[in-house]
């Protein structure tokens, strides 16, 4: 199963920060067993909205510079309140420090629900690579990540809207 939890990305500021929305719907496949009775978004996949929301950040920082990035450390992680079915969570993404030689980049982010209340809030590192660095068959693949990724971009942040 694979996860896309930004539903929009409502505005962004390249090498400095990028606000996003995620909005729960009772409909999602993992509220079912999450729990039957109390249906309530996993901590991880608050976390992974986080995640999600840095990449965009990171990637619109680039220039979509890395095909793949990945989480490669996670810092201190608080969780707040439960995230609901029929909530939206805004999730905030800060880009604290870059560094270019290690192909890095550390974020701070936060997700608050629609009444205020905080529901995550993480510290973590990101590693960026493009698969051409690991072999010359990589470049074609790297090349179909990077539209795939532009095309999603332009989804999320309403440019196809515009076209």
């Amino acid at each position: 199963m694979r996860f896309h939890l930004i539903d929009r990305i409502d505005r962004w500021e390249p090498g400095k920060t990028l606000a996003a929305t995620k909005y729960l719907a009772l409909g999602e496949e993992y509220l079912a067993d999450h729990f039957p009775q109390f249906p309530v978004m996993p901590g991880v996949l608050m976390l992974q909205a986080c995640v999600e929301a840095a990449t965009w950040l990171w990637r619109a920082t680039t220039d979509f510079k890395h095909p793949v990035i990945v989480l490669r450390e996670l810092k201190p992680v608080k969780y707040g309140t439960f995230m609901l079915p029929g909530r939206r969570m805004d999730v905030t993404a800060d880009l604290t420090k870059f560094d270019a030689a290690a192909n890095t980049a550390t974020f701070k982010c936060k997700g608050i629900n629609d009444a205020g209340e905080s529901t995550v809030n993480a510290t973590f590192i990101l590693h960026g690579y493009t698969l051409a660095d690991r072999g010359p068959a990589g470049a074609a693949t790297d090349a179909r990540l990077i539209e795939h990724w532009k095309s999603r971009w332009a989804l999320l942040t309403g440019e196809l809207r515009k076209k």
